[in-house]
């Protein structure tokens, strides 16, 4: 079981953020949603790798929910940015189907720290049509602020 961190909240099950998350919609229903996953890394003698899950209520705030995981230090900038996407996706699948069970809005898109400007310029196609193959919208820096933000907050 993954154990999600909440500044709020503290420790909580995937299925225990869905509630919230259904919770937090039904707070304020009329206003507009967007939920947004994404993924930044680190490394010192390891990889640090945060994943966020973050709910915005457009124009109004929002919160969000991150799991940190560490892993065998990459160094290779190409293998570091897969490793991010497939976790932000690993995590989008299994909110899915939470969010399914919890009938909330399934439309959530991922963010990648990937960008126009820098070394992974040349990975937009590839990255970018691989979460989309996934059946998921995506951004890329500079609207990809799950990840270039809150993920690059807590990855430091």
């Amino acid at each position: 079981m993954i154990a999600i961190k909440s500044i709020t909240h503290g420790d909580v099950s995937l299925s225990q953020v869905c509630k919230l998350i259904k919770n937090y919609i039904q707070d304020d229903i009329d206003q507009n949603y967007e939920i947004t996953i994404g993924t930044d890394s680190q490394n010192t003698s390891s990889t640090k790798a945060v994943i966020v899950i973050a709910i915005r209520r457009l124009g109004k705030g929002g919160i969000f929910f991150y799991d940190i995981r560490r892993v065998k230090k990459i160094n290779n900038i190409k293998e570091k940015i897969y490793f991010e996407t497939s976790l932000s996706l690993e995590i989008a699948q299994k909110l899915m189907t939470h969010l399914k069970i919890e009938e909330l809005p399934c439309n959530l898109s991922i963010h990648i720290d990937i960008g126009k400007n820098g070394p992974t310029s040349r990975m937009i196609p590839e990255i970018v049509g691989w979460v989309k193959g996934c059946g998921f919208d995506c951004e890329i820096k500079p609207e990809a602020t799950t990840a270039s933000s809150i993920a690059n907050k807590f990855s430091k």
